[in-house]
């Protein structure tokens, strides 16, 4: 299995961050296989999902919904609601699985790979790209 990992700067506000391109490339050439995606924090996960229509807009709603940033949360160090952060990975995954075809990334049409983060607290994150060919 080949691993590697990368760190990507998701900012101070709740991010869906498009990580297909990168992924895309790093496939590449690779044969058939999956890539499996790993972000390795308690407060960030991985959705694939479609971007630039308003969906990505429409998650972070839909998570802020679910999850608002109040004071409801026992995990209280941080900024405000900062426990919703740690709660959204039972949600959204910090893992996916793509199937990689003669070096392509095998998404639909309209698929793409986002880093999702609600943690105002951390701006940087890890971003662990392995593939296992088949």
């Amino acid at each position: 299995m080949d691993s590697e990992t990368f760190l990507v700067r998701t900012g101070g506000r709740d991010t869906v961050l498009d990580l297909t391109d990168r992924a895309r490339a790093w496939v590449a050439g690779r044969g058939d296989g999956l890539l499996h995606v790993f972000v390795p924090h308690a407060t960030a996960g991985l959705a694939v999902l479609e971007t630039g229509a308003g969906s990505d807009d429409d998650l972070l709603a839909a998570l802020a919904d679910l999850l608002p940033a109040d004071d409801r949360w026992r995990h209280r160090h941080g900024t405000p609601g900062h426990g919703r952060s740690h709660v959204m990975p039972a949600i959204v995954p910090p893992y996916a699985t793509l199937p990689v075809l003669g070096g392509q990334l095998a998404l639909g049409t309209w698929q793409s790979l986002c880093l999702v983060d609600l943690n105002v607290d951390n701006p940087e994150r890890e971003v662990r790209f392995s593939f296992l060919a088949g």
